[in-house]
């Protein structure tokens, strides 16, 4: 017990002394499976009036629904030189953070070739956007028989490593030609003499040109103005290197003149919309392909309330959803906002716990995604009402010289708040593979906010199974709120428990109990790994995962004791949580439970397999989610109905 002081005396000084670097200004990468809708950016007719960018949102890439009654979302006069803006481009950035969007400066009332800026913006959140004008005349030299300059798109271009401006030029005397230079850092301003990026090899007039990357081949779609009046496409491997294959063939699906291509991935689906705008007859035409060379009309299958011309659409998330919604009201038909996934990126079996230093909610879990459940670091994320959720950084890391014993799997973390001596303390435990060998091991990380910096203990505080076999993994701790005691629960293939010491960095070794439930089969409660314990009303609830976390069967069984230790009698119905494959809910167990304090309402806090990923193999990439759990008037839990 001495030695055990010492340590923890020794912990709390190095949690003082060192300062670990701040995760906090870091953002979590988004994903492909984060998105749950689509914004579309357009603008509505050739009057200075209607000559500004407008929201739109969908759901399924089909059904758009205007935001802000149709009325714009930037004031024109604000943001261009003209008084007006036409083509938006928006754009994400490889973070997946910012969002780049350039314009045409323009009021068509004044001719068209009228103009000669675009407008570059940057957002990080959709809502405000800064910007700056480019006037082709002001910014270079030589520009005087420049008459036009029109239809601003952005791509980045990997050789560079920069964001590439690309745009039609026209001077007098010449063909339009679509040109290009790289944007700076801050997205302010271009860098270096514009030069041509594409050129036709008939030498005719060109724009509107839309640049998409797919199996490591460009393809820019443009219209050829003046001659054709339709989309074409070309194809390179390399954006500056002058080498353009054109395909022969027009890409639209009209007789009619059209303009103003914009090409979009439907989520998590192997299609690609192309749009474009069929001006003459006041109209835009969708199509689906999924190689961007063979297209069929689907008009039938989109539905808008507003009449857009010439735009472009990203999909988003359901934050940037939310915050834009928030900002612009709601479309009533747009319907209900998905609660679940509640984390972006791949993550598995969550922690919750509801501080009372801070107020707020924080998640912890396994960073998932990684071959073998291979994740080396936890990360986590506080929120104050459960649904929006802040990204706190990276808390521990495994590979780092922060965790001296362990260099990987990271697995399947729980945290305790204790009141020690007036100041709130916070123990971190974890599995992780031990650098010397080994199986798996549960350590212990301390620190003085939720948020960290921990500092872990410098060695496992659990190293062998009481049972002879399984893995040490998938840790919980529970303070009983009757004797204060906290208890440490864990095991792969045996569930065993034990309290702990009043440093919370180690067991009373006598206390040390196999409470493996018995029987059972995978259909129903056989225990397997991940036991959860709490409290409420005189018993102590105890639940745990079936099956394998690959299986789209994992799922969540539950008994009831009338002490912290056992013996646990299984619930007569014990299936908590199971898969749903009518609304491709597969694997949702591994799971928490969060009692909002002072209140019987309660939540269960679960990993389930992304959809997307089930054919791949073993679950590996797995998201976080939140649904309702509720009791009947005997105490039994009600089964959950996952949500999406």
């Amino acid at each position: 017990m001495r030695n055990t002081m010492k340590q923890f005396a020794i912990a709390i000084s190095l949690m003082l002394a060192i300062t670990l670097p701040s995760f906090s200004q870091q953002q979590h990468p988004i994903v492909e499976k984060d998105y749950v809708a689509y914004l579309f950016t357009y603008f509505t007719g050739n009057h200075i009036s209607e000559e500004a960018v407008c929201y739109a949102v969908s759901m399924d890439g089909y059904t758009y629904w205007a935001l802000n009654d149709g009325k714009p979302v930037l004031d024109s006069k604000v943001i261009s030189s003209t008084g007006g803006v036409r083509d938006p481009h928006i754009l994400r950035s490889q973070d997946g953070h910012t969002f780049y969007m350039v314009v045409t400066d323009m009021v068509s009332d004044n001719g068209w070739d009228s103009n000669r800026a675009m407008v570059l913006l940057k957002s990080n959140d959709l809502v405000n956007w800064t910007h700056s004008i480019i006037n082709m005349q002001k910014r270079y030299k030589g520009q005087e028989k420049l008459k036009r300059v029109w239809a601003p798109q952005t791509v980045f271009d990997p050789e560079a490593g920069k964001y590439m401006v690309y745009w039609s030029m026209q001077y007098a005397g010449g063909a339009d030609i679509i040109y290009y230079a790289y944007a700076n850092d801050d997205f302010t301003d271009l860098i270096g003499e514009p030069k041509p990026l594409f050129i036709p090899e008939n030498k005719k007039s060109c724009i509107d040109g839309d640049i998409v990357y797919k199996d490591g081949v460009f393809h820019l779609f443009y219209k050829t103005e003046g001659h054709g009046n339709g989309i074409k496409v070309a194809t390179t491997r390399s954006l500056t290197s002058g080498q353009w294959k054109e395909e022969p063939d027009y890409k639209q699906q009209t007789k009619d003149a059209v303009e103003g291509a914009g090409t979009f991935k439907l989520i998590n689906q192997d299609k690609y919309i192309l749009m474009y705008d069929v001006y003459m007859k006041g109209k835009y035409q969708f199509t689906e392909t999924t190689d961007l060379k063979n297209f069929k009309v689907i008009d039938s299958e989109v539905k808008m309330n507003f009449h857009p011309r010439h735009g472009t659409i990203i999909p988003i998330t359901r934050d940037e959803l939310i915050r834009i919604t928030d900002k612009w009201g709601r479309p009533a038909e747009l319907g209900a906002i998905p609660n679940n996934p509640v984390l972006p990126g791949f993550h598995a079996d969550p922690e919750i716990l509801y501080s009372n230093k801070t107020k707020k909610y924080y998640i912890y879990s396994t960073t998932d995604g990684q071959p073998g459940w291979g994740g080396w670091y936890f990360t986590v994320f506080s929120s104050t009402d459960l649904k929006n959720w802040n990204y706190e950084g990276v808390m521990l890391d495994l590979k780092s010289e922060q965790v001296p014993w362990a260099n990987g799997n990271a697995w399947a973390p729980c945290i305790e708040e204790k009141l020690i001596k007036g100041e709130y303390k916070y123990f971190f435990y974890y599995s992780g593979n031990p650098a010397k060998g080994g199986g798996k091991q549960i350590g212990v990380a301390m620190a003085d906010s939720p948020t960290g910096p921990f500092t872990d203990l410098g060695q496992p505080i659990i190293t062998d199974s009481p049972v002879g076999h399984g893995q040490q993994i998938d840790v919980d701790v529970f303070t009983d709120p009757v004797s204060g005691k906290s208890y440490l629960y864990w095991g792969n293939g045996y569930m065993a428990g034990a309290e702990l010491n009043k440093d919370m960095i180690s067991i009373k070794k006598k206390t040390l109990t196999v409470m493996t439930p018995e029987g059972g089969t995978l259909q129903d409660y056989a225990f397997r790994e991940a036991p959860y314990v709490f409290y409420r009303n005189g018993l102590y609830y105890f639940m745990w995962s079936v099956d394998d976390t690959g299986s789209p069967n994992y799922h969540v069984a539950y008994g009831t004791s009338k002490s912290p230790l056992g013996p646990i009698e299984v619930a007569k119905d014990p299936i908590v949580l199971i898969q749903n494959p009518e609304k491709q809910i597969y694997g949702p167990a591994h799971n928490a439970v969060l009692q909002i304090p002072g209140t019987d309402e309660w939540y269960i806090v679960y990993h389930r397999i992304n959809k997307n990923f089930l054919k791949d193999g073993p679950g590996v990439h797995r998201e976080v989610c939140i649904d309702r759990m509720e009791f009947n008037a005997d105490g039994t839990i009600k089964p959950v109905v996952p949500t999406l």
